[in-house]
């Protein structure tokens, strides 16, 4: 599932700094300790909050100055890698190793930031049916995980060292592409500090240009989109099954930043035939017959947010066309996109979900017109 979504976010990122020749590309070190307590998201891992975990992240933050013109437009974001680990204090859980890319964006004259990262990490002690029946988080050992922080920050205090804390949120889960995933979430304090190296030559931060956000206004374009995966239900061995999503839509961009959308979905997910079998024979009082149609189709509004050729993707649907009723009638999309060929084609990795119940990743390609 998300397996891949950190070394794409990472090469998604790295495609947004052109290597031109004058450019020079500062960066800086950090090393956190943080502490905190896992949230009782769900009263199925009760048994699983037993103490505060901690641990410790190490971070390289790719400093921008305002070279490439998105920059100064998001007022120099930072982008990089982070690793981390956290000891969950618990002996089903066991210990999580993560790898992240990430964004920062700053604030209040560059004192608050906020920071957000999605990668891969590694489970010690995921569950197993017969070792580790205890662990109902963590399905797989290799799981999807965000982070989340925000900070209080001086940078270059005192030649190039400088100190942030904050508060923050790590969730691992792995999207049910392996039951069971009832996922934690953790809220941590972190306290830190920084080197920037080179501080002395860093370079004077370039203001934005004159050319008008609304400039990139486009007329409305229309676009079909390819999208495909593997998940499971949320019963322990009914196994992992394929899923084909096809999607129609719309979109309008009114500026650099922002691109409204209106579309449909129609969704061939192959693991609810098996589910809708399974509680047929299980739960005859619930009077299903086990030949109930599993498609669904769904409309959404959505919003993209630019970064040059890179864009956050959120989506809002409702299911039109619900034959049988799966967690409920509201779903959403988050992810990343990454546009090719003049904004002609594009690749995309998303998390499809009910609220919070993830239900997919998906990974998508298509044609924008």
């Amino acid at each position: 599932m998300k397996y891949t979504f950190c070394l794409l976010f990472i090469v998604f990122s790295l495609q947004l700094t052109s290597a031109q020749q004058k450019e020079v590309f500062p960066f800086s070190i950090e090393v956190d300790y943080f502490y905190g307590s896992i949230l009782e998201h769900n009263p199925d891992i009760a048994h699983l909050i037993t103490d505060h975990p901690s641990g410790f992240m190490i971070s390289y933050n790719r400093k921008t100055y305002g070279y490439n013109h998105e920059e100064s437009r998001y007022n120099y974001p930072d982008w990089g890698i982070t690793f981390a680990y956290q000891d969950l204090i618990n002996p089903y859980l066991g210990e999580n190793f993560s790898l992240y890319g990430h964004f920062n964006w700053y604030f209040l004259d560059r004192t608050l930031r906020i920071g957000l990262g999605q990668g891969i990490a590694y489970a010690s002690n995921p569950y197993h049916p017969e070792t580790n029946f205890q662990n109902n988080a963590y399905g797989s050992r290799f799981l999807s995980s965000t982070l989340l922080r925000g900070e209080f920050v001086r940078e270059n205090l005192i030649d190039g060292f400088g100190i942030h804390a904050g508060f923050g949120v790590i969730h691992y889960s792995n999207a049910n592409f392996k039951a069971p995933n009832n996922s934690t979430n953790t809220l941590t304090f972190n306290l830190g500090v920084s080197y920037l190296f080179d501080h002395i030559s860093f370079p004077t931060y370039i203001p934005e240009d004159t050319w008008k956000s609304s400039n990139y206004a486009e007329r409305i374009k229309y676009n079909v989109a390819f999208r495909t995966g593997v998940n499971e239900a949320d019963v322990n061995g009914l196994g992992q099954y394929p899923f084909y999503t096809l999607t129609v839509f719309a979109d309008k961009r009114i500026n650099y930043k922002s691109t409204f959308q209106v579309g449909g979905d129609v969704f061939f997910s192959t693991f609810l035939k098996e589910l809708i079998r399974y509680r047929s024979i299980a739960y005859p009082g619930e009077g299903l017959e086990g030949d109930e149609d599993y498609r669904r189709i769904g409309v959404f509004i959505g919003h993209e947010l630019r970064f040059s050729k890179v864009a956050f993707v959120s989506q809002l649907g409702k299911y039109v066309y619900w034959p049988y009723e799966f967690e409920n009638s509201i779903y959403n999309r988050l992810g990343l996109k990454r546009y090719f060929l003049n904004d002609k084609m594009f690749a995309a990795i998303t998390v499809k979900a009910h609220w919070a119940k993830a239900e997919a990743v998906e990974f998508g390609v298509g044609l924008r017109l």
